[in-house]
C-alpha cells in the first residue's frame, strides 16, 4: 500500500468518524423543539414550503422529496426565485421549513418576511441560536456546534449533514404518526427496483386460470393444464373453492393408469395459496420456502388468479 493511498484512507476515516459524531451531538440535542416543528407541520392544512440556498439548498431537495414520498406533501421553493415571484407558492395553509447553517443567508430574507407577514409558520433549522432566522422562527432547531469535517471549517459537511439527517427524523416522525402504510408508499414508488419490491400479488397475476371442478376425468384436466401452460391446475368444489392442485409431479406420481383416474385420486389437497393484496415478494419468499414455481392466489377462498415466479423475476421482485 503506497503513502499516499494510506493518507487518503485516514482522510476518509477522519471525515466519517467526525459526521459520525456531529450526529450524535445532533441526537443528544434535540429537546420539545423537535416535537414542536413535527406538531406544527401536522397542523398545518397545505404543504411543507422547504428552502435553503447554497448546499442548504441542495440538502432542502431531499428533505422535500422525502418528505413527498413519505406521506407529507412538500416543495421545494428557491429562495432567490421566491423573490422574483414564487413567494406566490406559498399560502397561508402552507408552513415553511427554512435552511441555513449560519441563519443570515440573505437570499432568506425575503421568503422570511413573507412568512411573517402572512402568519405563515416558519420552522428554522440553523447553527446559531442568535441568528435572524432562528429569531424569527415559530420554531427553532438549533444545530449542535460540530465541526465540519474539512478540517478548516469552511467546507458545510457535518452542518450539511446534520441537516440531511434531522429532515429524515421529521419524515420519519411524520410518516410513523400517520402510520403510512407500505401500500401507500408503493403509490409513490412505482418504478425502479423499490416500485418492484412494492408491486402486489394482483400487479403480477394472472386471471386466465387452469381450473376445473371435482370429479373431472384426467383426461378432461390434462387438457386444461395443458392448454395454460403454467404447469399447474386447480381443483375447485362445486361451491367455487379450491380444494386442490396438480402438479407436474404429482402426474409423474400417477403415471400409473393415470387416465383412468379422476382429478380428485391424483391432487393434492389443501394447497399453498395466497391473498391478492400480499407483496408479490412475500409470494416469491413462499414459494422459495416450499421450492414451488407457482401459487394460487384466493379470495374468500375462491381462486382468483395465478403467480409464477417467472413473473417475480421479469418484474424484477426476485
Amino acid at each position: 500500500m503506497t503513502s499516499s493511498t494510506t493518507d487518503f484512507l485516514t482522510t476518509a476515516r477522519r471525515v466519517i468518524a467526525t459526521e459520525t459524531q456531529a450526529l450524535a451531538m445532533l441526537g443528544d440535542s434535540l429537546d420539545d423543539s423537535f416535537a414542536a416543528a413535527v406538531t406544527t407541520i401536522l397542523n398545518a392544512r397545505g404543504r411543507v414550503i422547504v428552502s435553503g440556498m447554497g448546499k442548504s439548498g441542495h440538502v432542502g431537495r431531499k428533505i422535500t422529496a422525502t418528505l413527498a414520498s413519505t406521506g407529507t406533501p412538500a416543495q421545494f421553493v428557491h429562495p432567490a426565485e421566491a423573490s422574483h415571484g414564487d413567494l406566490g407558492m406559498v399560502t397561508r395553509e402552507d408552513v415553511a421549513l427554512v435552511l441555513s447553517n449560519s441563519g443570515e443567508t440573505p437570499e432568506l430574507a425575503d421568503i422570511i418576511a413573507h412568512t411573517r407577514r402572512f402568519d405563515i409558520p416558519l420552522i428554522g433549522v440553523a447553527s446559531r441560536p442568535g441568528s435572524t432566522l432562528l429569531r424569527q422562527s415559530d420554531v427553532a432547531l438549533v444545530l449542535p456546534a460540530a465541526p465540519e469535517a474539512c478540517g478548516n471549517g469552511i467546507v458545510p459537511t457535518s452542518s450539511t449533514t446534520m441537516t440531511l439527517a434531522l429532515g429524515d427524523a421529521l419524515a420519519i416522525a411524520l410518516m410513523e404518526h400517520r402510520q403510512f402504510t407500505p401500500d401507500q408508499f408503493r403509490v409513490f414508488h412505482p418504478g425502479g427496483k423499490l416500485g418492484a419490491r412494492l408491486k402486489t400479488v394482483a400487479d403480477l397475476m394472472h386471471a386466465n386460470l387452469p381450473l376445473v371442478r371435482t370429479g373431472t376425468a384426467m383426461g378432461e384436466a390434462l387438457i386444461t393444464m395443458s392448454r395454460q401452460g403454467f404447469g399447474v391446475l386447480g381443483v375447485m368444489a362445486a361451491d367455487g373453492h379450491l380444494v386442490g392442485i396438480i402438479t407436474d409431479g404429482d402426474l409423474r406420481r400417477h403415471l400409473d393408469g393415470l387416465l383412468s383416474l379422476t382429478v380428485d385420486q391424483v391432487m393434492t389437497p389443501n394447497p399453498r395459496t395466497i391473498g391478492p393484496e400480499a407483496l408479490a415478494e412475500k409470494a416469491v419468499a413462499e414459494m422459495n420456502a416450499r421450492k414451488i414455481t407457482s401459487l394460487f392466489v384466493i379470495r374468500d377462498g375462491v381462486p382468483v388468479g395465478l403467480i409464477h415466479i417467472h413473473d417475480c423475476l421479469r418484474a424484477g421482485v426476485a
